[in-house]
């Protein structure tokens, strides 16, 4: 294809740049050959002149379409090259955020440097046997491989993990280990998982340290073998170790730490074990405090040695040997701070007493004196003699650093060792996987010995990595069987030689190593001698005689050469480790073994880092003479003998490569340096895997897929029915030059650039299809257009001409209007104007003549007005001069008067004094003045009599004057008293004067007190009204707040309601998690019983003799044993829990209903009962001790003689205690009856359930109290012996009572006379009561006799028929007596109804009794008919005759079945095995009634309960439940066995609570299947049992529903197309793996629902409850929408516009199903709903901010994580759709920061809802089912 077809205008091209390494820019115009310059434009706009080069005149790299960024294969881009790689990575990285892709083989993984949700265990269980090609590239996808290709290959496999430090190496490794730990199948058996990853916090606290590129770096390579067993489970593991970085012990950089177990230490120092290591600060320490940075942020050293300590213990490392590796590290410390001082150049001392070293010789048990002289001395040793020599102080420095070095080497091993040693397995090892974590390529300013060797590592691993992708391309294109040449590709065997050969360095160096006088700068001498300018690899460097340059496939590194010989001699001084081996520590010497016994073969580097080779299991005995040879061998040789033995390893495994990308070097999360990144992506081989990919065909399609992606490209006469010859033709007119593609057998094989090529070619059909299907669509909608106007045009212009007609008309009528107002309006303003003229010149004249009149008039008045003013001022001055006469005369009067009158106003003031002094003490008083008043009224009367008399005195005065002046002399004497009278008079009359006066005053406060009462009547009347409408306010304000309560009582209400809705789903939910977690501790139990029956297997099959016995791991057996308990008191706990549970559901649903509790009540008054008995025993006793002791007390010999009637007294008395003595005996008597009889019928039960029901009646008693108190009754009941009278008359008690009742004779005789009557009046009454007790007993032996002649049947009810007429006669009887007493009559009655409950209480006894006997007497006559007829059998003819006929008691005939079946105890087993264990499912389903074999069982069951044989009903149990669960472990995974199993387990769980008696269970039943209800025994527990055996069953039943559907759901709801054309395929071109299992078939939609159906069918065949069917549909629903959903969460390549159609269209047809079969009410369309959101998600607009808030409202079944990971992951088929923008996701992520949801990003798909098993009641009647004979069931009869 010529370039001038690919370089055309806006093509876009990859150009370098300095900054950003490489950069995009865009072609202005068409590139022709021979052109020298091409003119670009940057993506920032502007624009440049790019210059080809003139030598090679290479034009740049193209770049992929945008429909190809972001691919998880980087080697399905079209365009294989490095800017692609880069930018492909950088777009997965940052916009994606996804940090892994693979490149072939390789998965490269970015450091986020930020925790992500994506290694949970629900992501291990989506890629848990799923294909590597058909999930987004992770690092479980390779563990999954590898595991994979390990099972199905039996060939052993390996993951190689490498990288720069920091680049996420460890915590790659990290991830696959516990990948293998979850999906062995064997976790917490054997706890080798959590060993293998507990391995990890030891290694990584001994052998990691914090580097300015990572506060985690490892400093030692190692390579894990985990084991498997044949069933391919984790059994053990194994660590080799390599390149321990021991220098740091000594020295570590600026911003670096030592290892990190000595700041754990350290930062423990205070702990009470740690006190004798006499530890502190890490500062205070040489070792540690050298780079200045002894704390990593957000890392507590404290916790981190918590967890060291605790992984230690796990591995089996005990207590004490912890404190030791902590004594030999703090020794480490301790000798790092040992001081020397110099004597001379030569020799230097440590001072006296010294601290530190004594410390250190404290901790390891040395000799101070010694180790002080050997760290000062050495010994030279030469052939003749040997002598001791001092070094200098820089020499014992050095000496110190390297025994420092060594010891923790050493420890390192030891520790290495131990950790294998607990890893070991005494299984034996099937198969491996091993995991390489080691160092990538390094290249710093300084490189020295150490990145020699780790660069030498890496050039073995290349060659290998090299080796192997070539083999799988050669292997691909021999499969496919098309021509192919030999690849070019980069052999790095010359630089291998360099190294390694004979005169290579590393054997240069150990010659030069030998020699007595050998140095750095003579090896480099020999190097330059032997290598420069003879090997193209080998470099020296201009400025340096001490270096040298290698060219490795990476990058060309520069070595200095000092150090290298010291650090390959592995220089530590014998004396020194002599001393150590002699220590007192025991452990010490362990770790300075012979090299033969030590933990590694290979010895301690004085610096750099100790390569570790394959770290045996067990240590290996050698030759003694071994030891100084091994000694002797360099690091170089050891590293490189390590290093073939691990390449031989990985040749023998199947390799898997991960390339751990280090992103920039400042730690920010999702930040990509684009240097960085291509510096190491050519370092770790990633290029060179593109390079190899490039150079042959990289691009792969099968035909099916081109020609659904490219069939645009074709016509119509192209499309054959062959569709590989179809895609043949096509190509060859496509692309002419055949070289360019390769047809296999399935696929087509494309070299790079072509499948750009074909998408730009369909890029193109498709833009001019668009462009005509646009242009014929713009024509049609402007011709549209174009008519619509024309017509709006027209009917415009009608309606404007129109309109414009009107308006003139309008105009003209306006025009001749308005000519007519102006004529009328002129006319009026005219008249108007005339008007108003005329009416002014009359109003002019009218004034003008008033004016003159008024003139005339006023001259007029004014004359007559001063006439009258002349006459009045005239009379004026007359009267004033009279008036001043008269004022003087009357002013002297006044000036008279007033004299008077003040003297008459001083009497006046004082008569004021006293009135005033009155009114003080009278003001106020109304009765004062009524008083005042009738007083005036009184005086008034008297004054008008004596006025009266006065007249009338007057009268006779005047009348008699003629008389009295006849007789002078007379009237002369009476003339005194005449003037005494006229005195009296005047008195009088001042008096009445003061009255009149004291009337006014009391008239004037009066009124002055009525105007206060009106004012107060107003001052009333204002404040009423005030309150009035005050009270109308308050009304208003209490309608108004009786409002607000009525809102709030409302409002109120409703939130109550609400929150009880709240609260009721609260507790549904705690019930649902309480059953989830029960059901799966169930699940967990099951499977631990399972594992407990493997194990016991596996331990007979090692118990046999001829094989080796291993020794059982009692650690394990211990744990096992306590996890059972502890999952049993779980399950027990969580049990009661979910019984709290439901109980309170129940509760808050309906009030729970009194069962009555007859058993108590009995209990409780036979207890009382007891106690009465007791209490009037007591009494009597009490009255018998009375009266001897005043027998004894007072006594007289003649009161006891036998005629007194003191004795008779006393007898009376006697005869009456003893009379009432035998009638409590009798009680008594009948009690213990009653007792016995009840233990009699208690007895048989105790040994099933109702052994229990005494315990539930002594339970039921209120306190300690009536238990005691009916003990006692019970225990004096048993022991109460038989009295008789005569026993009272032992030892003189007559004689004691006669004592006693003759000094109470005297008492007694003053009662006997009222007595006497009384005593008279009660004998008859007594007679008459005799009487008609003779004729009651007459009647009852009357009763008693027809009775006997009764069956026993009714005899007991007649009887109590009998008793119960005699209680009511005498009820009527004593109703009539105490008419008179009713304190005496109620408590009769109150007696008289204890009585009669007890008589019931007795009835219902004697019923169960009598029931139960009446089925033991049938078993008892079936048994004693048996044995007469057996020996009938036995008796011969004459032995018969001779023998006198008996009665035989024949028993009627049952005329129907009871609903039992019979069985001998021997056939339990064939009834089992019949029915169960080889009952095939699919015959009884299809032809007989579902759920038989539980009714069958029951019936059994029943039977052996009418039979009361408790052992026989627990044996058929527990055989049935094992026979069961057999059934099920042998045909789990059978889909009908376990549905068949589960519905008969649940019917037979519900034939156990509908024939369990209890009434809750009982209401739907039939009086018949009342009838059939189990009578003896209680299986409420065996009933729990099942409910967990049904639980368990639907557990399974889900499992194998999960792994029928697991196969089917992806590609039946994903990758199939349901709609053709929909979705077309992506070119993406990613391969399938070579090693990836074939796919066994394509299942679509319609296989997913013909299974559906088919488990449908299946469970209504078995006669499934309709509940059971819904929640196993809903399981089903949510196994497909979370499988689906997960897969889409991890496929990139499903998250389409065109793949959420087909999802939608999918979940449709499965909705439409559930309507199909009345199923939409099970709540699994609800399942449904996260699956359709993620797919409406797909096919919704993404862009602006309103698409963002829709997206937030519509999603809210997804978290979250799910709704942003599927926005990053959506991809665009076509290049006609957009991506989603970095900054539309960073707004969703703003929108729902404040949503609180799960941060788990899959679905669980292993989730199983909580099962209930809702009572189903059977109508099916017992007694009609019919045993068929293809069970073969003969052996059981119907009862």
């Amino acid at each position: 294809m010529a370039a001038s077809e690919l370089y055309t205008k806006f093509a876009r091209v990859w150009i370098p740049d300095p900054e950003e390494v490489w950069k995009s820019a865009e072609l202005l115009k068409d590139y022709k050959p021979g052109d020298k310059v091409l003119l670009l434009r940057l993506e920032e706009g502007k624009e440049l002149e790019y210059r080809l080069d003139p030598k090679t005149k290479e034009l740049p790299h193209l770049r992929n379409p945008d429909i190809l960024v972001g691919e998880n294969d980087l080697t399905a881009l079209s365009y294989l090259h490095e800017p692609a790689v880069l930018h492909n990575l950088r777009v997965r990285f940052i916009d994606s955020k996804l940090i892994y892709t693979y490149c072939g083989i390789v998965l490269v993984a970015i450091n986020p440097y930020e925790q992500l949700p994506i290694y949970g265990e629900d992501i291990i269980n989506a890629y848990s046997g799923q294909n590597m090609g058909d999930m987004d590239p992770h690092i479980f996808a390779v563990a999954e491989e590898a595991y994979k290709q390990m099972a199905r290959d039996e060939r052993n496999q390996s993951i190689i993990v490498s990288g720069e430090s920091g680049a996420g190496k460890t915590v790659s490794a990290k991830y696959a280990m516990r990948y293998f730990a979850t999906v062995s199948g064997s976790a917490s058996e054997a706890n080798v998982e959590e060993k293998v990853l507990a391995s990890n916090p030891i290694m990584e606290s001994i052998g990691n340290a914090k580097t300015t590129r990572n506060d985690n770096s490892s400093r030692f390579g190692k390579y894990i073998e985990i084991g498997f067993d044949k069933r391919y489970r984790i059994i053990g593991a194994n660590m080799r170790t390599y390149l321990l970085e021991k220098s740091r012990v000594v020295f570590q950089a600026e911003e670096e730490r030592n290892y990190h177990i000595f700041y754990q230490l350290c930062a423990s120092a205070k702990l009470p074990e740690f006190k004798m290591l006499r530890l502190g600060n890490a500062n205070n320490f040489h070792y540690t405090k050298q780079g200045g940075s002894p704390v990593i942020e957000g890392v507590d050293d404290t916790k981190e040695m918590a967890h060291t300590r605790q992984a230690c213990t796990l591995l089996g490392i005990s207590e004490s040997y912890q404190m030791g590796i902590f004594r030999i590290l703090a020794g480490i410390l301790h000798l790092g701070n040992v001081a020397f001082t110099s004597r001379d150049s030569d020799s230097c001392t440590i001072p006296p007493k010294h601290e530190p070293l004594s410390i250190f010789s404290d901790l390891m048990g040395v000799d101070y004196e010694e180790m002080c002289h050997w760290l000062c001395h050495r010994k030279l040793a030469t052939a003749t003699e040997t002598y001791i020599k001092p070094i200098s102080k820089l020499q014992a420095t050095n000496a110190r650093d390297a025994l420092a070095k060594h010891i923790y080497a050493k420890l390192f091993s030891w520790i290495v060792d131990h950790v294998n040693q607990a890893l070991h397995s005494a299984v034996k090892q099937h198969s491996f996987i091993g995991v390489l974590d080691i160092y990538g390529f390094e290249t710093f300013e300084i490189n020295s010995f150490e990145q020699f060797c780790i660069n030498y590592a890496n050039e073995k691993l290349q060659q290998q990595f090299n080796m192997h992708v070539f083999k799988l391309e050669q292997e691909e294109y021999m499969k496919e069987q098309i021509p192919w040449t030999l690849i070019d590709f980069y052999d790095n065997q010359p630089c291998i030689n360099l190294i390694e050969s004979k005169l290579g360095i590393l054997d240069l160096l150990d010659e030069e190593c030998k020699m007595p006088k050998g140095t750095d700068d003579t090896w480099a001498q020999k190097l330059y001698n032997t290598h420069l300018n003879k090997c193209a690899l080998f470099e020296k460097p201009r400025l340096s005689n001490k270096a040298f340059i290698i060219q490795h496939f990476a990058d060309k590194v520069e070595y200095q050469c000092e150090g290298f010989l010291e650090k390959n001699k592995d220089t530590v001084f014998e004396e020194q480790i002599k001393v150590l081996k002699s220590s007192k520590f025991k452990m010490l010497p362990e770790l300075f073994q012979d090299d033969e016994k030590a933990i590694s073969p290979t010895s301690a580097t004085s610096s750099g880092r100790t390569p570790l080779t394959r770290t045996p299991a067990k240590p290996t005995k050698g030759r003694p003479g071994q030891t100084a040879k091994e000694h002797k061998k360099t690091v170089g040789h050891q590293f490189r003998n390590s290093l073939h033995l691990l390449m031989e390893t990985l040749n023998a495994t199947t390799p898997h490569y991960v390339r751990c990308i280090k992103p920039n070097d400042f730690k920010f999360p999702f930040t990509f340096d684009e240097k960085r990144a291509v510096q190491q992506l050519r370092a770790c081989g990633v290029l060179e895997t593109i390079r190899i990919s490039a150079a042959g065909f990289p691009s792969r399609w099968t035909y099916q897929e081109f020609f659904s992606r490219y069939r645009v490209l074709m016509k119509q006469k192209d499309v054959l029915s062959d569709r590989k010859q179809t895609c043949k033709n096509v190509l060859e007119k496509l692309i002419l030059d055949k070289d360019k593609y390769q047809f296999g057998k399935t696929k087509i094989f494309f070299r790079a650039g072509q499948v750009a090529y074909l998408e730009k070619l369909r890029a193109d059909k498709l833009r001019a299809a668009c462009i005509r299907i646009q242009k014929t669509i713009r024509g049609w909608l402007l011709r549209k257009k174009y008519l619509r106007m024309r017509k709006a045009a027209i009917t415009v212009q009608r309606h404007v001409r129109g309109y414009q007609a009107r308006c003139y008309a309008k105009f003209l009528r306006r025009t001749k209007a308005a000519t007519i107002i102006q004529k009328y309006w002129r006319m009026y303003i005219v008249r108007k104007r005339y008007k108003i003229r005329r009416s002014a010149t009359i109003v002019l004249q009218s004034y003008l003549r008033g004016y003159l009149a008024r003139n005339r008039y006023h001259k007029m008045l004014r004359e007559h007005k001063a006439v009258i003013i002349q006459k009045w001022v005239r009379g004026w001055l007359a009267r004033t001069h009279y008036r001043r006469s008269t004022q003087a005369i009357i002013y002297l009067q006044c000036c008279f008067r007033r004299m008077m009158a003040k003297r008459e106003l001083k009497k006046l003031k004082i008569e004021a004094r006293s009135v005033e002094r009155y009114k003080k003490l009278h003001i106020g008083m109304e009765n004062k003045i009524m008083q005042l008043q009738r007083k005036v009224d009184e005086q008034n009367k008297d004054y008008k009599c004596l006025m009266e008399k006065l007249t009338n005195l007057e009268g006779i005065y005047t009348s008699e004057t003629e008389k009295l002046r006849s007789d002078l002399e007379r009237l002369q004497l009476s003339e005194e008293e005449a003037k005494v009278a006229t005195g009296r008079v005047l008195s009088l009359q001042e008096e009445i004067a003061k009255l009149r006066k004291d009337l006014e005053q009391t008239q004037s406060e009066k009124k002055s007190i009525e105007e206060r009462a009106d004012k107060y009547k107003q001052e009333t009347e204002q404040l009423v009204s005030s309150l009035k409408e005050e009270n109308t306010l308050l009304k208003q304000e209490k309608e108004t707040l009786n409002h607000l309560i009525v809102e709030q009582a409302k409002e109120m209400t409703e939130t109550m309601e609400k929150k009880l809705v709240e609260e009721t789903k609260q507790l549904e939910l705690d019930l649902n998690d309480e059953r989830l977690r029960y059901q799966n501790l169930l699940n967990e139990f099951s499977r631990l019983e399972e594992r407990y029956d493997d194990l016991k297997e596996e331990m007979t099959l090692m118990v046999e003799p001829s094989e080796k016995k291993v020794p059982l791991d009692m650690s394990l057996f211990l744990k096992l044993q306590k996890r059972v308990t502890e999952l049993e008191q779980e399950k027990q706990v969580m049990q009661d829990e979910l019984d709290r549970k439901e109980e309170q559901v129940l509760r808050s649903k309906a009030k729970e209903e009194e069962r009555p509790q007859i058993r108590g009540a009995e209990l409780e008054y036979e207890s009382l009962k007891r106690q009465e008995l007791e209490s009037e025993n007591k009494k009597l006793k009490n009255e018998l001790n009375e009266l001897r002791k005043a027998l004894s007390e007072k006594s007289a010999p003649e009161v006891t003689a036998p005629g007194a009637p003191a004795y008779r007294v006393l007898m009376e008395q006697l005869t009456s205690v003893s009379e009432e003595l035998d009638v409590r005996k009798e009680e008594v008597l009948i009690l213990r009856s009653q007792l016995v009889s009840q233990k009699e019928a208690i007895q048989p039960k105790n040994t099933m359930t109702d052994s229990t029901i005494l315990l539930e009646d002594v339970q039921k008693m209120k306190d300690k109290g009536e238990i005691a108190q009916a003990y006692i009754g019970l225990k004096e009941t048993n022991r109460l012996p038989a009295m008789d009278c005569h026993e009272l008359n032992e030892d003189g008690e007559l004689w004691l009572v006669y004592e006693g009742l003759k000094q109470a004779n005297r008492l007694l005789e003053s009662q006997l006379q009222s007595q006497k009557r009384s005593h008279e009046n009660e004998a008859e009454a007594l007679r008459g009561e005799i009487q008609s007790l003779k004729e009651e007993n007459n009647r009852q032996q009357q009763l008693l006799a027809q009775n006997l002649q009764l069956p026993p049947e009714a005899r007991i009810e007649a009887s109590l028929q009998h008793e119960i007429t005699r209680l009511t006669n005498e009820n009527l009887y004593f109703e009539e007596l105490y008419a008179d007493d009713p304190k005496k009559y109620q408590s009769y009655r109150i007696s008289l109804y204890k009585r009669m409950i007890d008589l019931m209480e007795q009835l219902e006894k004697q019923d169960k009794t009598v029931r139960k006997l009446k089925k033991q007497l049938k078993v008892f006559a079936k048994k004693i008919g048996e044995l007469e007829v057996g020996q009938m059998e036995n008796i011969s003819p004459g032995q018969i005759i001779d023998e006198p006929i008996r009665p035989v008691n024949i028993p009627r005939k049952e005329k129907d079945f009871q609903g039992m079946l019979e069985y001998k105890k021997e056939d339990e087993q064939k009834l089992v095995k019949n029915l169960i264990l080889e009952l095939k499912p699919r015959g009884v389903a299809v032809n007989l009634i579902p759920g038989l074999p539980a009714y069958i069982l029951f019936m059994c069951v029943r039977h052996a309960d009418y039979l009361n044989d408790d052992q026989k009903v627990r044996s058929l149990l527990t055989s049935t439940i094992n026979s069961i669960k057999k059934v099920l472990k042998k045909r789990g995974d059978d889909f009908e066995t376990v549905s068949f199993w589960l519905s008969n387990t649940c019917r037979f769980l519900h034939c156990l609570k509908q024939y369990s008696g209890e009434e809750g269970f009982m209401k739907h039943n039939t009086s018949r299947q009342n009838e059939h209800c189990l009578t003896n025994f209680d299986l409420a527990e065996y009933r729990q049992v099942l409910s967990d055996l049904a639980i368990q069953i639907y557990q399974q039943l889900v499992r194998v529903l999960e792994n029928i559907l697991q196969p089917m759901i992806v590609s039946g709801m994903l990758e199939h197309e349901t709609i053709q054309g929909v979705s077309g395929v992506k070119p993406t071109g990613l391969r399938k793996r070579t090693s990836s299992i074939a796919d066994e078939g394509t299942y679509t939609l319609d296989s997913i629902l013909r299974q559906l159906n088919s488990f449908h069918s299946v469970l209504c065949q078995h006669g499934m409850d309709p509940e059971l069917i819904k929640q196993v549909v809903k399981q089903m629903f949510y196994i497909v929408g979370a499988v689906t959903l997960n897969n889409l969460l991890l496929r990139k390549d499903m998250c389409s516009w065109s793949k959420g159609m087909q999802i939608r269209y999918n979940v449709s047809q499965l909705e439409e199903w559930l309507r199909d079969k009345n199923l939409m009410n099970s709540g699994a369309k609800e399942t449904l709903e996260p699956l359709i959101q993620a797919a409406q998600l797909l096919q919704v607009k993404k862009k602006t901010d309103d698409d963002a808030e829709a997206i937030c409202s519509m999603c809210s079944a997804l978290t979250t994580a799910q709704i942003v990971k599927v926005l990053n992951l959506y991809t665009p088929v076509n290049e006609f759709e957009e991506r989603v923008s970095v900054s539309f996701i960073r707004t969703i992520q703003m929108r729902l920061r404040d949503r609180k949801d799960s941060p788990q990003l899959l679905m669980d798909a292993k989730h199983i809802f909580p099962v209930t098993f809702p009572f189903n009641p059977s109508s099916l009647a017992l007694e009609t089912i019919q045993i068929p004979a293809s069970l073969g069931l003969g052996f059981i009869s119907r009862v």
